[in-house]
């Protein structure tokens, strides 16, 4: 498992396919393996696909065909063959570089043309017929409900077994990370080291484990200057940063003997569902993490706003993390 830490890759293809690469090169081809890949089809999400039925090859494709939705072409064998990807050539592009050559013996392959041969699959088209399937714009709702309800569920491991006993972020007991332990790195944008703490406090991270080995040069948080891809272990939060112990408290239900193989922590733009932070029982005066005094004129921020559709019957849920 790689953490990529964001909900699309539009802002960074390069790195997606290299994460891509790296969970498939751990597959053993002992079992048969199924791709679920995105539903990012238009632009240049077409043509990333096109780069993963090349990186990958399969064997068998199946395609969606959404009633009364032809924006995308089928994938045969013949269109992969001949249609560019993003960091990939089709077949016709390096046959009008060869034609455009002053001699065929001048003309070598560049990178990234060698994968122009057929390639070999078979293509199968599933035609759902549930109500409302392709429609636009409802996938991203569904999928952000979805993705807010596994972190709760993941969250939930955290809990007591007993029903009903639910206990707040800040009841639960956190694992002390010193800054030296473990490297930081913010994924999604650049942030200045005087406020990568303001950052990492109260948000969700990726427990990671990098080849290399941490070397703490000063008394600070160690900061990679580069993404890293490698192994994921789990996730967690880091409820607290202190700063004269230099330590991080982190919650996490990823068992001690996995914690001990973690050195890096990377954050990401995947939030934690409001209702955890804004829902803590039991506290007197101000919530942790959450206020009502701040100045809205800063770059980014914003009020947590309530999503009045979900509330349509049949996408009623109660947030709970327990």
């Amino acid at each position: 498992m790689v953490y990529y830490g964001q909900t699309s890759c539009e802002q960074d293809t390069e790195r997606y396919l290299d994460v891509v690469k790296y969970v498939f090169s751990s597959y053993k081809k002992e079992v048969p393996l199924v791709i679920n890949t995105m539903g990012w089809v238009k632009g240049e999400g077409l043509l990333l696909l096109i780069d993963i039925i090349r990186l990958l090859s399969p064997s068998h494709i199946v395609q969606m065909d959404v009633y009364d939705w032809k924006a995308m072409a089928p994938l045969t064998p013949e269109y992969v063959h001949l249609t560019p990807g993003l960091y990939t050539k089709g077949k016709q592009q390096a046959k009008r570089k060869q034609m455009g050559t002053s001699g065929a013996e001048n003309w070598k392959p560049s990178e990234g043309e060698g994968d122009a041969s057929a390639p070999e699959y078979k293509l199968l088209f599933v035609h759902p017929e549930f109500p409302r399937a392709g429609v636009a714009g409802e996938a991203r709702v569904h999928s952000g409900i979805l993705r807010d309800m596994s972190i709760l569920g993941y969250l939930g491991q955290l809990q007591s077994p007993d029903i009903g006993a639910v206990l707040p972020l800040h009841s639960l007991v956190p694992y002390q990370v010193p800054f030296s332990a473990v490297a930081l790195r913010v994924i999604h944008t650049d942030v200045a080291p005087t406020n990568i703490m303001y950052a990492v406090n109260a948000s969700w991270v990726g427990l990671c484990r990098i080849p290399d080995e941490i070397r703490c040069q000063t008394d600070g948080p160690v900061l990679l200057t580069q993404t890293p891809v490698c192994d994921c272990l789990g996730f967690g939060i880091v409820r607290g940063v202190e700063m004269e112990k230099k330590l991080y408290h982190i919650l996490t239900p990823v068992p001690p003997e996995n914690l001990r193989l973690v050195n890096c922590l990377l954050l990401g733009n995947i939030a934690i569902p409001n209702c955890v932070l804004v829902g803590q029982q039991g506290v007197e005066g101000e919530i942790p993490y959450v206020t009502s005094d701040y100045n809205y004129s800063i770059l980014g921020s914003g009020k947590l706003k309530k999503k009045k559709h979900f509330k349509r019957r049949e996408y009623a849920f109660e947030c709970d993390y327990a």
